[in-house]
């Protein structure tokens, strides 16, 4: 991934004489995409996680033409980067969406944003074209000029979006190196929150017995999310709630699955499916219970043992 950093020589990143005319930024520019599922069919297809995990969170800044991407490549060990996007509109409708690199070793947090502390990477800018200003890419021989004087975190440029409905499609620079069609293909993440109670006596647990352990504030993304449960004096269980989005081959329905899983072995005891849409999700296998909700809902997830 790395090694195309060294493919071009180094070239000062300068901003251009021209100046911007700022535009609001696209309100669908925002949100955190995983591309779990993506992963998810590669390992069933070939047997190997052929395709990186990547998650995309693009934060507002409150400028109305700014947002911070945050990119993180799950490698070992783990890449991540943050790149200011400053997007502007041309007469046309067309948009403009230069990344800028942040000034200190350590970006200050999206809510004490300073413009200032940011230089841009012009030559790594994506333009979309009016008639479609969901789609953009960069000049990837400019950028890839500069790219070795960025450093290792250039991997997670974008060189390519594309957001549709609910997806956001990304080549990323590293992505050159596996050919010319490879990008990450991420979906929003949409949360949910509830609870999960287990009984101390655990799988052989008495019907009687009364000794649950509750974990009332659990908080899980459909997107490969996973929650490690506890016991009551806060050790952890052995045990964890994974929820995910999934398409199987075999009926090739898209489900909302949702799973307790054993640490240890990282299997699956047990599973509930809904559909995509559903606003509320649980699992009841005697010992343990769960019960999880869309947590943009007013209702509660309700039903959990007292």
């Amino acid at each position: 991934m790395l090694a195309l950093l060294a493919l071009a020589g180094c070239q000062p990143t300068s901003r251009p004489d021209a100046p911007h005319r700022a535009g609001s930024a696209t309100p669908a520019w925002s949100g955190t995409f995983d591309n779990h599922e993506q992963v998810w069919n590669a390992r069933e297809a070939q047997g190997a996680a052929s395709t990186p995990h990547v998650v995309v969170t693009i934060e507002p800044t409150g400028h109305a033409d700014w947002t911070i991407w945050r990119v993180r490549l799950d490698a070992t060990p783990v890449l991540d980067a943050a790149w200011a996007m400053r997007t502007v509109t041309g007469a046309g409708g067309a948009l403009v969406m230069t990344p800028y690199r942040s000034l200190a070793a350590t970006p200050a947090a999206t809510s004490a944003f300073d413009e200032k502390q940011w230089t841009p990477l012009d030559a790594c800018a994506l333009r979309s074209s009016a008639s479609a200003p969901s789609r953009a890419s960069a000049d990837t021989a400019a950028c890839t000029a500069i790219a070795p004087g960025i450093g290792a975190s250039a991997a997670l440029l974008p060189l390519a979006v594309e957001r549709e409905g609910e997806w956001l499609h990304i080549r990323l620079y590293a992505d050159q190196a596996r050919g010319a069609d490879a990008r990450e293909d991420a979906r929003e993440v949409r949360w949910f929150a509830g609870w999960a109670a287990l009984n101390g006596g655990g799988p052989k647990a008495d019907a009687a017995s009364r000794d649950w352990h509750m974990n009332r504030d659990l908080h899980v993304g459909t997107e490969g999310g996973r929650a490690p449960l506890a016991w009551r004096d806060g050790q952890p269980s052995g045990y964890s709630v994974v929820l995910e989005r999934l398409t199987y081959r075999e009926g090739n329905r898209p489900v909302l699955k949702l799973s307790l899983v054993e640490d240890a072995s990282n299997r699956a005891l047990a599973y509930a499916w809904a559909n995509p849409e559903a606003t509320a999700i649980g699992l009841n296998l005697g010992w343990a219970q769960i019960g999880l909700s869309r947590d943009d809902q007013p209702a509660s997830a309700a039903g959990a043992p007292k």
